[in-house]
């Protein structure tokens, strides 16, 4: 999956609905988020809560997010195992 522009109060529900429909996947799931400018909160704790619905065993791999996004999982999620951040 890809996306692209910001993730905030008018853009949650499409984030969120896009992480739903990964939840059921049995194969690791990758993010491309080059094309992200902002991740509020907000967003970050959906693509957690995303994360750790998915269980252990299952990643989320987060391909070059932005700045905000990788502050904030590093703040407030810095051991949750089933997201992978890279680039």
């Amino acid at each position: 999956m890809s996306a692209a522009g910001e993730v905030s109060l008018t853009t949650h529900p499409t984030w969120a609905r896009a992480l739903d429909a990964l939840a059921d996947r049995q194969e690791d799931v990758y993010l491309d988020l080059a094309r992200l400018t902002f991740v509020d909160v907000a967003g970050a704790s959906t693509l957690a809560a995303a994360a750790l619905v998915r269980g252990a065993g299952r990643r989320m791999v987060v391909e070059r997010p932005p700045p905000s996004l990788r502050r904030t999982l590093d703040m407030f999620w810095p051991d949750l195992a089933t997201i992978e951040v890279t680039g």
